[in-house]
């Protein structure tokens, strides 16, 4: 695009929609135009940012592109405001039902859309090499071992099971351990082992910026482009921007 991409940032009250706003602060790629939260804000604008209530929706000023960080019930019209305005949606909202995943898939026929389970950078990079092994590694045990925070309820993880299915796609049968322990960000170790040898791919979070960080990057790079289902992987090029 020849300006920078407008952008519209869903679920602007939680902990991922005010990483969101803080961090694009200090970004010169891309310009938050809206934020929108469940309810309607008590002040309209904050630092050059208009807010919305979700009600006020309809209202909000041309985007080109969606960040989505809510809950399932504001997911469908956020998406039916991008499908009318032509704009992009980027999605990490989990609890999605199968109706809502379907509506999804109907959607990238007429706008860009990128849902994902994670948004590290390192993650879509680690979910490319399981994917890669397990294909050169027939018969090869593969077992996934998650670590989160005492906090963290599901189990497997989100993104644990996303590599789990990166590597079943080439033929794997991945098994699943899950650890709870102190304030532990977020660790994934995909080992497959043989008799005689182990090779152990693992990624360490150690910052929940790099997720708001990750969405911002990926949406500065999926406006204006053409219609489809996209992954992380498809817009990593200059993941230092």
């Amino acid at each position: 695009m020849s300006t920078r991409p407008r952008i519209l940032v869903h679920g602007a009250s939680g902990r991922m929609g005010q990483a969101l706003l803080r961090l694009a602060a200090g970004r010169e790629d891309l310009d938050i135009v809206a934020a929108v939260s469940g309810r309607p804000p008590k002040q309209r604008v904050i630092d050059g940012v208009p807010y919305f209530g979700a009600s006020e929706l309809g209202g909000a000023p041309t985007f080109d592109v969606a960040i989505d960080f809510s809950l399932p019930g504001g997911f469908d019209p956020l998406l039916a405001l991008c499908i009318k305005r032509g704009a992009a949606l980027v999605s990490g909202t989990t609890g999605l039902d199968d109706a809502q995943r379907a509506a999804l898939d109907a959607a990238a026929a007429t706008i860009p859309v990128l849902w994902a389970s994670n948004f590290s950078l390192g993650v879509a990079v680690l979910e490319d090499l399981v994917a890669r092994a397990a294909a050169v590694l027939p018969g090869w045990d593969c077992d996934i071992v998650e670590s989160h925070h005492t906090r963290k309820l599901d189990a497997p993880s989100g993104t644990a099971l996303t590599l789990g299915e990166a590597a079943a796609g080439q033929g794997a049968t991945p098994h699943y351990a899950s650890i709870r322990a102190g304030d532990i960000v977020g660790e994934h170790l995909v080992q497959f082992t043989s008799v005689g040898e182990r090779i152990e791919l693992v990624h360490r979070a150690t910052n929940r910026d790099i997720f708001a960080s990750g969405a911002l990057h990926v949406a500065a790079r999926l406006a204006g482009r053409a219609p489809r289902r996209y992954a992380i992987a498809d817009l990593l090029g200059d993941a230092a921007a």
